[in-house]
């Protein structure tokens, strides 16, 4: 209360109505170490009802963690730890960031696959140095999204029995009693998820929800939901159990008489010492940390590769020499020239990458076969078949890489990451390094249509700050693209790719590093530079054959390939002085999509070949020369900005 009225702003109700519960779990079941946030075999704890922030950042300081009391005074003010939905990294315990309601859940899951893989991996009779559960706290209105549907029924079917997630069932969200809108039989719909289900537990009895906690420990097949019953606002005597109390302050007359009724007689922020020693969980935590560093000393001594192993993956190191194969694939696919799909040569990439880096899990939303994430020897302990899941699958994820030891990736259609699109921007605003794998990435995907041609969706990627899209031309930019991607410690990559096959382009092997600055001289003029052309992906061929029309005219034209624009855009300005010479005003940009993005390297006196309306269903050459993505519009743009 004192924190949301400090702020003057902020969601009170939750916090209070779940405090009861979170005293018992914070303090009794969860195996955490507030001295050590990251102790890799500490239980996960989500608050995917983000709004509720002041119930954790409450829990963590009681509980020890280095969150004072400064901090929640400063609750949602600027460079303030205790932000209004908790942000990981910025808060000591705070595992994900949540705010958008169900991500948090489809998050939970993916640590629990995360524990799940790595303790069928790691673990060994006697010796189990994975052991841990992961909680997810969610309300009515995680539970009405639709990514919590995707990510509880994935949940069910893969048995993760470490997943607890305790329901908050207050009946209440900002528009008032959930009965108008929210009726469904939640306990029977996880039920029939696959989920073992306790049912009305009293979120405000102590001893109630202790029985429940343990009950919920006791198993280990299923998943468990635990309903709890609580009252918004708890102790708030005329607004708790409204929505009046869910997502505004009090008011200091409100707050007088909750303390009055709830007995509370210390001021604002004020804890007695004794109530500190009482919440104190650094003792029970060091212990159970040291356990397991003895346990972990007796695994190291038994299997010391395994133990060495497990600290590299937990640590996110990447091995020693990962990168040769992916390179020695591009070195091979630069010698053969070979056309291909860009889908295949990321398959080909995986299979490169997944061959030295065994945290490597791949996945696709029901596509495996389209998206070529499935590659040649794939374990099943090391790739999932999501179903048709574009949001969960993106959100798991993200899950899996928090939890950590493991490097996932996730494919689908590119028309398709719309649907996982806020998945990937809480990606971005992490900045973890998950890869996001698109296939079929243009019109030329052909017959099926408009609904599954994408044309805004790589300028809506690019939008997103903080994630590199990447759009490569053949198998030489795409092994780069992956290499790069891997090798990224904090910032998620989109990897862009065509279902028809593109050109090998001819390029000196030593070019390999320029594409590593995701803009490059593909094709140099011959004499006086003219024009310069841009292009990504398939529209390289098209950049190519009008460079070569102009230069028959003796128009010394420059084909620029730049398959990650926002790594370019970090080159040093000598270096991208270099590539697009300012000098030089008569550009051209070329990509079968929406074409506004492209007026920042073209200038506004430049021309895009672009597409800026929906699809045709028409064969894939036939729909791209409907739309306009042919040579001789190329070669006219280019004219156009000589003047011609």
């Amino acid at each position: 209360m004192d924190a949301v009225e400090a702020a003057n702003s902020g969601h009170p109700g939750a916090p209070m109505g779940l405090a009861d519960l979170a005293e018992v779990l914070w303090r009794e079941v969860l195996k955490h170490n507030p001295e050590d946030p990251h102790w890799a075999d500490r239980d996960r704890f989500v608050l995917s009802n983000g709004h509720s922030s002041m119930l954790l950042y409450s829990a963590l300081h009681l509980s020890g963690y280095a969150l004072s009391l400064d901090d929640l005074r400063a609750f949602r003010q600027l460079n303030s730890p205790t932000a209004g939905h908790p942000e990981y990294g910025e808060c000591p315990g705070v595992e994900t960031t949540t705010g958008p309601l169900g991500q948090g859940i489809a998050n939970a899951v993916g640590m629990a696959l995360a524990e799940s893989r790595l303790a069928a991996e790691f673990n060994r009779d006697g010796l189990s140095i994975v052991d841990h559960r992961t909680w997810v706290l969610a309300g009515d209105g995680c539970l009405m999204e639709g990514v919590s549907h995707e990510a509880a029924s994935l949940a069910g079917t893969l048995k993760l029995g470490k997943l607890i997630c305790l329901y908050d069932d207050n009946g209440i969200s900002i528009d008032g009693d959930v009965d108008g809108w929210f009726r469904e039989d939640v306990p029977a719909r996880f039920e029939a998820y696959g989920w073992r289900v306790i049912r009305d537990v009293d979120g405000h009895d102590g001893d109630a929800v202790r029985r429940a906690l343990d009950d919920a420990l006791s198993q280990s097949e299923r998943p468990t939901l635990v309903c709890c019953k609580t009252t918004i606002g708890f102790g708030a005597p005329h607004k708790q159990g409204s929505a009046g109390v869910h997502g505004s302050p009090l008011g200091a007359e409100e707050v007088a008489a909750a303390r009055e009724q709830l007995g509370w007689k210390h001021g604002p922020f004020e804890i007695p010492q004794n109530l500190y020693e009482a919440w104190d969980c650094r003792p029970q935590g060091r212990a159970a940390q040291q356990a397991w560093d003895q346990r972990f000393a007796a695994y190291e001594e038994a299997y010391p590769a395994l133990a060495a192993e497990f600290r590299r993956r937990t640590t996110g190191e990447l091995p020693e020499g990962w990168e040769r194969p992916i390179r020695a694939l591009a070195e091979e696919a630069q010698a053969s020239m070979q056309p291909l799909e860009t889908r295949k040569s990321s398959q080909r990439c995986i299979a490169a990458v997944a061959a030295s880096l065994p945290e490597l899990f791949g996945g696709s939303a029901d596509l495996s076969g389209s998206n070529g994430t499935r590659w040649d020897g794939a374990e099943e302990e090391r790739y999932l078949s999501y179903g048709v899941r574009e949001f969960g699958m993106t959100a798991l994820t993200n899950g899996m890489l928090l939890h950590g030891g493991f490097r996932p990736f996730a494919g689908t259609f590119l028309v398709f990451m719309e649907y996982a699109r806020n998945a990937v921007r809480l990606a971005a605003l992490m900045k973890i390094p998950n890869l996001f794998v698109y296939t079929h990435d243009s019109v030329a995907v052909g017959e099926d249509g408009p609904t599954h041609q994408p044309v805004e969706q790589l300028a809506s990627l690019r939008s997103t700050p903080g994630l590199y899209t990447w759009r490569p031309c053949d198998t030489v930019e795409s092994a780069v693209a992956w290499e790069l991607a891997v090798a990224s410690r904090s910032r998620p990559s989109a990897l862009v790719f065509t279902r028809q096959k593109t050109a090998s382009q001819a390029r000196d092997p030593a070019a390999f590093a320029a594409i590593r600055k995701g803009g490059y001289v593909l094709i140099q003029e011959q004499g006086r530079l003219d024009a310069i052309i841009i292009a990504t992906g398939s529209e390289l061929e098209l950049a190519t054959a009008a460079a070569s029309a102009l230069a028959a005219e003796g128009v010394g034209v420059r084909v620029v390939s730049m398959p990650c624009t926002e790594l370019f855009l970090e080159q040093p300005a000598e270096y991208r002085e270099a590539v697009l010479p300012d000098a030089v005003r008569a550009r051209a940009a070329v990509e079968a999509g929406q074409p506004d993005c492209w007026y920042r390297f073209v200038g506004l006196d430049g021309a895009v070949v672009g597409i800026d309306r929906f699809g045709v269903s028409a064969p894939g050459p036939v729909a791209m020369e409907a739309l306009g993505m042919t040579v001789d519009n190329v070669v006219r743009a280019v004219r156009a900005t000589l003047g011609g």
